[in-house]
């Protein structure tokens, strides 16, 4: 029925988690569509207009997913909430960040490039997925446009070992530290990103979250192989970020999991 929702989404992708929990928490029925499952997804997509995940449709109305202050409107309910400041978020991304760091260093050598079923990408993609996310917020930051594309880049043949990634992820915790070092938080002003122009403390974030949710999945996954965390994440990094409550979509095996 064209009054129905369809939520397109792909495995292992936490803004698409928290959109599918979003809807079913309170109780809005929505058409559950897998862009990796099915390929044509895509091109119904782009036909609305549409050219990225997550995407809640509703007859030829779209809107995407990445911010539920949108999605909520777009849906007709009430969001009330009170984000951190931005100098908290920036703290707890630069904790997620540390955090990662010590993960990548705890997966033997060999499972850093094991592939995650459902999506073609590895644990060290996923590792250098953590470290893009706010290498891109930043970008935008100093003016850039945040496009989808960076959530598709991948390690080069330069970044081959858990080390070479943290130490591309050094890099970009000394960036955020020093951008913040220069930051005025009263004048922070709108960032222009793929998914609708928002003011750029609501992107930030987005960023501190998502890459938060990529580190519990590093987490999982060195715990599926009997590995405890060092340092796991708990309170002093996670709380008052608007996480998904799943670390995976439930649609989706515990092996299947990473995305954007």
């Amino acid at each position: 029925m064209a009054d129905d929702f369809k939520v397109y989404w792909q495995p292992g992708c936490s803004s698409c988690l928290r959109a599918k929990e979003f809807l079913a928490a309170r109780g809005i029925a929505y058409e559950s569509i897998n862009v990796r499952a099915k390929p044509e997804a895509m091109e119904e997509l782009a036909a609305l207009g549409a050219q990225s995940i997550p995407v809640v449709v509703q007859g030829r109305r779209f809107v995407f997913a990445q911010d539920l202050g949108d999605l909520a409107r777009f849906v007709g309910v009430r969001l009330e909430r009170e984000p951190l400041p931005p100098a908290e978020l920036v703290q707890r991304l630069d904790l997620i960040l540390a955090a990662t760091q010590r993960y990548l260093a705890q997966f033997p050598p060999a499972a850093l490039e094991e592939g995650l079923p459902g999506r073609e990408r590895t644990i060290l993609d996923l590792g250098y997925h953590i470290f893009v996310i706010p290498a891109a917020f930043l970008d935008a930051a100093r003016g850039a446009r945040l496009t989808f594309d960076y959530f598709e880049r991948t390690p080069g043949p330069d970044m081959r070992s858990a080390a070479q990634v943290s130490a591309y992820g050094e890099t970009v915790r000394h960036a955020l530290r020093a951008w913040w070092g220069q930051a005025d938080a009263a004048r922070l002003g709108t960032l222009d990103t793929y998914y609708g122009v928002h003011p750029a403390e609501r992107v930030l974030e987005r960023t501190a979250w998502h890459a938060a949710q990529h580190a519990r999945q590093l987490m999982a996954l060195l715990e599926q192989r009997g590995i405890a965390p060092n340092r796991a994440l708990g309170d002093a990094e996670l709380d008052g970020l608007p996480l998904p409550e799943g670390v995976y979509d439930d649609e989706v095996a515990l092996e299947g999991a990473a995305g954007d």
